[in-house]
């Protein structure tokens, strides 16, 4: 007896138990799979008899094969599109829809497409005209192929619904509600959720017979392999408590999770010209963009990814150890979303959540959630930071002492030492300080306050977008201290990265293009080997951006910047020096102010912030 007459898993089964067929069952002998996870021992069997369920289950408690291995029994190969997934996210529907091509891989005569909003018709139309039978997509792309008769649902014989409370909180219940209505009443019909309000519960009534329902803890599956820790730290200190601990992080990767996309824009930023390699995702963010970032946090060429919940949802690379809650989450059921992206499949991670001094209650709420306390750590000084990056620098110097050619540098020490007045661990301890960029007791800025990224945007007297303007904003020691460092450096570059005197560039997209200061700091930055701390202001205008980059760029570093695309267009990046075509505004003044501007004759505008 697997089940007790409430439904409660009591015994652990294998798979070669649960009546799939053998096709499927040397698929998953072929993945290495052996035993069901308990939402797949519960909802399995269920799924085979033809039963409706509601499962409450979260991402990482492989409720994709819960549905996914009796989608594909029920499916008969060849012939019109027998089964539909619905899922809320382009990530979330790609990976969906790979996991059940593995599940149908010795089930021959099986296709399954997936389609999206923010990728080309064509490819997705082909698939279709030359047949599939399961197809996985968002709401938005599959009403869009429903309308352009394209995507023929009458022989559905599985719907499922997938992440139901994500789609529903991102304004789809209406695409749902209708192709709910598209597919034929007798069918099987299966609902995941991590969470069940109202509104699920009544899209459960209304489009599901006689459920059966399915819970799962996630606790009891990924949260055990993650350490869960805590700081309290003030809202204005959080930039800085954030750049502290991903500069002594040990783990390969971090996700930092905000609440909004101006946030993941903001913070991106800043961690970029903090000398971070990161990139911020959000749920607007092309498709085609968000692999390429996505494809660079698995390969290694990005180590800090700043997303909303939204954009990490189905979010699985393996290099990622360390998430940081940034903002507390608006629902506690979304900690454990957040967490669930490190500590997967038996790895080990670490989340540090950030509470400031009035949300003592929403861990309190946590940690009855998870069942798990909570444990406090301490956000690293200054002192430490340094210590971290001069211990890291001290490992790696064995390395270059063995690959020789010092000769001219101990000319150099010599020449130094000889004063009686310079000792020579003065000079050691005063090049390691300057090698992980301490450059003595300089204030660091309270960063969103005085050093958060401030956006302005010109508008004209009806509202009408005109220009924005990005600067990071940063305090005056500093200033200073940069100012310091680039005079020492005589204007030299390191890996392509110019310094010097600032210098105007204009790239040729702007707002038309949809384009947003996170992406074009990220296309110079790894594109072209520019440190983040080179850039300044960026302005954004309807068909161009103008960037400040200290010093010239050299040939090698313009070439790759010009040939980067942002939003889908090439940057073709070259020096200001002249008035724009667009507005007849002049380039190299602030977008702000009286004068002709966007074709108005001495029009008033007004700020937004």
């Amino acid at each position: 007896m697997i089940y007790n007459k409430i439904g409660i898993f009591l015994t652990e089964v294998l798979f070669s138990e649960l009546s799939l067929p053998s096709d499927i069952l040397e698929a998953i002998s072929d993945m290495g799979f052996v035993n069901p996870t308990p939402i797949q021992a519960q909802a399995i069997p269920y799924l085979l008899e033809g039963r409706d369920i509601v499962g409450v289950a979260q991402t990482g408690t492989g409720k994709t094969a819960a549905f996914g291995l009796p989608l594909i029994a029920m499916t008969e190969a060849g012939g019109p599109v027998q089964a539909l997934v619905l899922a809320p996210t382009r990530e979330l529907a790609m990976q969906t829809a790979d996991a059940i091509d593995q599940f149908a891989k010795r089930t021959n005569g099986v296709e399954v497409l997936s389609v999206y909003g923010g990728s080309p018709y064509g490819p997705q139309l082909g698939a279709l005209r030359r047949g599939v039978q399961v197809v996985v997509g968002t709401p938005g792309r599959i009403i869009d192929l429903i309308k352009r008769e394209a995507l023929d649902l009458s022989h559905v014989r599985m719907l499922v619904l997938d992440e139901a409370d994500e789609m529903l909180r991102m304004g789809f219940a209406e695409d749902v509600e209708t192709i709910a209505s598209s597919v034929p009443r007798e069918r099987v019909t299966a609902l995941f959720s991590a969470t069940m309000p109202p509104a699920i519960a009544k899209v459960a009534k209304e489009h599901l017979t006689d459920p059966v329902n399915v819970t799962v803890s996630r606790q009891a599956s990924t949260t055990a392999t993650v350490r869960q820790t805590y700081a309290v730290v003030p809202f204005k200190h959080k930039m800085g408590a954030l750049s502290r601990v991903l500069a002594t992080r040990t783990a390969d990767a971090a996700i930092v999770f905000v609440r909004t996309r101006q946030d993941a824009e903001d913070i991106s930023i800043d961690l970029t010209a903090r000398g971070f390699r990161t990139a911020g995702i959000s749920g607007d963010v092309p498709q085609r963009d968000r692999e390429r970032i996505v494809g660079r946090l698995r390969d290694g060429s990005l180590d800090v990814l700043v997303a909303t919940d939204v954009a990490a949802r189905g979010l699985d690379v393996e290099r990622i150890g360390l998430v940081v809650n940034f903002d507390v989450p608006r629902e506690d059921e979304a900690y454990v979303h957040r967490i669930g992206r490190t500590g997967r499949a038996g790895r080990e991670g670490t989340a540090l959540t950030f509470f400031t001094p009035r949300e003592s209650a929403r861990k309190k709420k946590i940690e009855k959630l998870t069942g798990t306390k909570l444990e406090e750590v301490a956000i690293p000084t200054p002192r430490e930071v340094s210590e971290f990056r001069a211990r890291h620098m001290i490992e790696t110097l064995g390395e270059r002492i063995d690959a020789g050619r010092l000769e001219m540098y101990f000319d150099l020490l010599h020449e130094l030492t000889s004063s009686p007045d310079l000792d020579i661990y003065d000079v050691a301890a005063a090049l390691l300080a300057k090698s992980v960029g301490d450059e003595g007791p300089v204030q660091e800025p309270d960063v969103r306050g005085k050093g958060r990224v401030r956006r302005e945007e010109l508008v004209d007297e009806e509202g009408n977008f005109v220009a924005a303007t990005f600067e990071p904003g940063r305090d005056e020691p500093r200033k200073a201290a940069r100012a310091g460092r680039r005079e020492g450096r005589e204007g030299r570059f390191s890996n392509g990265a110019p310094t010097g005197a600032m210098r105007r560039y204009r790239v040729e997209v702007g707002h038309r293009d949809g384009v947003r200061p996170g992406a074009i700091v990220g296309a110079i930055t790894n594109e072209g080997g520019v440190d983040g701390r080179d850039l300044g202001k960026i302005d954004i205008f309807p068909s161009f951006s103008l960037v400040e980059i200290s010093g010239e760029l050299n040939p090698e570093a313009h070439s790759r910047i010009a040939h980067a695309t942002v939003s889908g267009r090439k940057l073709r990046i070259s020096e200001d020096h002249g008035a724009p075509s667009d507005g007849g505004m002049r380039r190299g003044k602030r977008p702000f102010g009286g004068g002709k501007f966007g074709g108005s004759k001495g029009g008033k505008f007004k700020k937004k912030f």
